[in-house]
């Protein structure tokens, strides 16, 4: 039997050409080709061009956006630029300041100590003055009385008279004072 279909095969083989095909394969393939043509001309193309605009819009939009923020970042950098440059230059404006300021300080604290010494070292000399002073009294007074006692013991006699006592005591030691005065 295969051999029946062998022979059968090669005689109808030798009229027909297996390349080309029948002609109501062509017709229908044919009818088939244009109704997917037409429906994917109708449905499928519009389809697909809507969408490739829509995404070539939203790529643009993209592209617009991303330019946009680029401005912005370079008006941000600008910004802060001159906001850096503006802050140094108040930093050192402040620092200049502070700077005269700790002048001025210490140049007050200066005046302040110097004032304050002047104050304390005329009160010292008040103090040592009126110290000199008490001590030239008191040191008056005893050295009257030991020569009046001195004075007395030499002659023998007490001398009782104490305003005549003191007029020679005041009139010795106006003498001592004055031969000192002029030895300086």
């Amino acid at each position: 039997m295969l051999t029946a279909l062998v022979t059968y095969a090669a005689e109808e083989g030798a009229a027909h050409n297996p390349l080309i095909p029948a002609w109501y394969d062509i017709i229908w393939s044919s009818v088939c080709f244009i109704v997917i043509l037409v429906l994917f001309w109708l449905y499928a193309l519009p389809r697909m061009k809507k969408l490739l605009d829509e995404r070539s819009a939203a790529i643009e939009g993209n592209i617009a956006k991303a330019d946009e923020a680029q401005r912005k970042a370079e008006a941000a950098l600008e910004e802060y630029t001159a906001q850096l440059a503006d802050a140094r230059r108040e930093a050192g404006e402040i620092r200049d300041a502070a700077r005269e300021d700790g002048k001025k300080i210490v140049a007050e604290a200066k005046e302040n100590a110097s004032a304050e010494a002047a104050r304390l070292t005329a009160a010292a000399h008040a103090q040592i003055d009126a110290e000199r002073q008490t001590a030239f009294v008191s040191l008056r007074s005893e050295v009257g009385t030991l020569a009046l006692d001195l004075a007395g013991g030499v002659i023998g006699e007490t001398l009782s008279d104490d305003a005549k006592a003191k007029a020679v005591v005041d009139r010795f030691l106006a003498d001592l004072e004055a031969s000192e005065t002029a030895a300086k």
